[in-house]
C-alpha cells in the first residue's frame, strides 16, 4: 500500500519508550488527542484509501488481526464476535492487538492464536511485522488504532465511521450509544465476516490451570457467598466503601458470607468494608483476572459498581446486582433475568460518552442509592432464581 513503509518509520520510532514515566492511559489519550488528527488528516492526503465492501467467504480469511484498545468490559463484549469469526471461518488465525490492562480476558479465550499489547512497543513492532488478511479495530473513537490499522496493509479494514478515523478503512461501520455495545461488535464484523446481529451473551473460555481452586476455599463451601467489587476506573462509578461496607454487614448477619475482590487499587475501599464486616474474606490485589474469574463463577451473586469485573461475571452466567449512573445502561449493563440494575436515572445522567466520563464532586446518581435499596435487591434476585 502506498506510503505504507513511510508511516511506520514515522510512528514506530516513538515505541512508546515516554509511557515508562507517566500513567500510560492518560499519556495514549494524549497523544491521540494532539496527533491522532493530524496522522489521519497526513494519510488521507498521501495515502490512496481503496473503498470496498467485500465480504470474504468461508475459507477465506486466514488471518486476521483485532484491535481492542481500552478497559475489560469491552474486552469481554467482543468475545462472542470472535468466536462468530472462528465458527464462519474454522481454519482462521485471530491475534489481538491491545492493553496490559485488558489483555488478561484474551487469555481466557480459546479463539485467540496470539496477543501482542501495544502499550509495550516491541509488542507492536512485532505485530505490524505480520501480514492479516483482515483488521479489525474495535476502538469505539479514538484515532491512534485506525492509524495502526492502516499500517497492518491489510486489503479489509473494518472499524467504527465515529470521526475522520472513519477515512481509514475500507469497511466504514455506524456506531450508535443506543445499540447493547455486544450487538455493536457484532455489527462491526457482519459486513466483512458474513455474520448477523445478534444480542449474544459473551461466552468466556477458561483455559489453563489457575492458581486458586475455589472449591478449597472454606467460604465458598456453604453456598452462600455473595461477592462485592466496590472498584471502578472511573472515581464517579463508584458507591464507596462505606455504603459497600454497610451493606456487607447487613448479608453478613442475614447468612451470607462476603468474598471482596478487585485490584490493589480497591484495597482502602476493601479496608474499609472490613471494618464494617470482620468476617469478610479479602482478595483484592491478590489475583489477576485469570484467577479472579473461577472466583466469580462460585459465587451466588456479585454487587458491583459499572466495572469491568461486571462484565466477568455477566460472561460467567453468575448473577448480578449492578450500581448504574454515569454510564449508559442500555449500552453496557448485564441482560436478562439473572441481573438487577439499580439506576436513579437522573436528568444529568448518564453522562459518559465514548469512555470520558466528566468530573462530579456530588455523584448524585450513587449517592441516592440507599444500603437499604441494595440489600433488598440482591436478597429478591437469590429468591428469585
Amino acid at each position: 500500500m502506498a506510503y505504507h513503509g513511510v508511516f511506520q518509520s514515522l510512528v514506530l520510532p516513538y515505541n512508546f519508550v515516554i509511557i515508562r514515566a507517566m500513567d500510560k492511559i492518560r499519556f495514549l489519550k494524549a497523544v491521540d488527542g494532539l496527533a491522532g488528527s493530524a496522522l489521519v488528516s497526513i494519510i488521507r492526503r498521501l495515502g490512496h484509501i481503496i473503498q470496498t465492501m467485500d465480504v470474504l467467504s468461508p475459507g477465506q480469511l486466514g488471518k486476521v488481526l483485532v484491535i481492542r484498545p481500552g478497559g475489560v468490559g469491552d474486552a469481554v463484549l467482543l468475545l462472542p464476535a470472535l468466536k462468530q469469526i472462528k465458527t464462519l471461518h474454522p481454519g482462521v488465525q485471530i491475534d489481538v492487538l491491545c492493553e496490559k490492562r485488558n489483555h488478561g480476558i484474551f487469555q481466557l479465550s480459546g479463539d485467540i492464536n496470539r496477543i501482542y499489547l501495544y502499550d509495550r512497543g516491541v509488542g507492536l513492532i512485532e505485530c505490524l511485522r505480520n501480514t492479516y488478511d483482515a483488521v479489525i479495530d474495535t476502538e469505539q473513537w479514538h484515532r491512534l488504532s485506525a492509524v495502526i490499522s492502516y499500517l497492518t496493509g491489510a486489503r479489509v479494514r473494518i472499524g467504527f465511521n465515529t470521526n475522520e478515523r472513519g477515512g481509514l478503512f475500507t469497511h466504514k461501520i455506524p456506531y450508535s450509544h443506543d445499540d447493547y455495545e455486544g450487538r455493536s461488535f457484532f455489527n462491526l464484523i457482519a459486513p466483512a465476516v458474513g455474520v448477523k446481529a445478534v444480542d449474544s451473551v459473551p461466552d468466556v473460555f477458561l483455559s489453563g490451570e489457575p492458581f486458586i481452586e475455589a472449591k478449597d476455599i472454606e467460604i465458598f463451601k456453604t453456598g452462600r457467598t455473595i461477592a462485592v467489587a466496590p472498584g471502578a476506573s472511573v472515581k464517579e462509578r463508584r458507591w464507596g466503601g462505606e455504603n459497600f461496607g454497610l451493606m456487607a454487614k447487613h448479608l453478613f448477619d442475614r447468612g451470607f458470607n462476603i468474598l471482596i475482590i478487585g485490584s490493589q487499587a480497591d484495597k482502602s475501599e476493601a479496608l474499609m468494608i472490613k471494618s464494617y464486616c470482620p468476617a469478610a474474606v479479602d482478595f483484592t490485589g491478590a489475583t489477576s483476572l485469570k484467577d479472579t474469574a473461577p472466583l466469580l463463577k462460585s459465587v451466588s451473586a456479585l454487587v458491583c459498581a459499572d466495572s469491568g469485573i461486571m462484565h466477568i461475571a455477566y460472561a460467567l452466567g453468575t448473577p448480578t446486582v449492578c450500581l448504574f449512573g454515569s454510564g449508559i445502561e442500555k449500552k453496557w449493563a448485564p441482560l436478562g433475568k439473572k441481573h438487577r440494575i439499580i439506576n436513579k436515572r437522573l436528568l444529568c445522567s448518564p453522562c459518559t460518552k465514548f469512555g470520558y466520563t466528566p468530573s462530579c464532586d456530588s455523584v448524585k446518581c450513587l449517592t441516592q442509592i440507599t444500603v437499604d435499596e441494595v440489600v433488598r435487591e440482591v436478597i429478591d434476585l437469590l429468591q428469585s432464581l
